[in-house]
């Protein structure tokens, strides 16, 4: 069973729906495009997700595409993942997703359609300790578990 976060939301435009988990064994929540859009071929596009979110203390958001969103619409996220912070709530601070369009035609988003996805993740800040020397442990470096 999930841990129930109460958290305070936002919509920009009432008219579209306030998000929702899709089966009972889903993670994430929905996001819904509160404009219509036309994304150009090969560029980086901002789609307006239509909340605010109030974060509860100890999580952060992470926006991520829906996995169809590849394949049925030729966007992908340019950076993977999109993070939302705690202190993100103000009232000009809409979710937004950043999308890129790898086809060569424009991609039409619908106003109301589903164009993300978002999750509440657990987070903890580090406290540094700086030291001289690591661990004697050595895996080898970048990629070294799966050398050629």
């Amino acid at each position: 069973m999930y841990k129930l976060l109460k958290a305070r939301i936002k919509r920009i435009d009432k008219t579209l729906p306030l998000p929702k988990y899709q089966t009972n064994g889903s993670v994430a929540f929905d996001l819904y495009s509160r404009l219509n859009m036309e994304i150009k071929p090969k560029s980086i596009a901002i789609i307006p997700a239509n909340l605010i979110i109030e974060i509860p203390k100890g999580y952060m958001l992470m926006l991520a595409a829906r996995s169809s969103t590849p394949r049925r619409k030729g966007l992908s996220i340019p950076n993977g993942i999109g993070i939302i912070d705690q202190d993100y709530h103000g009232e000009q601070d809409e979710f937004s997703l950043q999308v890129y369009n790898f086809t060569e035609q424009k991609v039409k988003i619908e106003r109301g359609e589903r164009i993300g996805q978002a999750v509440f993740v657990r987070i903890d800040t580090a406290q540094w300790e700086e030291t001289d020397k690591m661990s004697d442990t050595n895996r080898g470096g970048f990629g070294s578990t799966g050398k050629f």
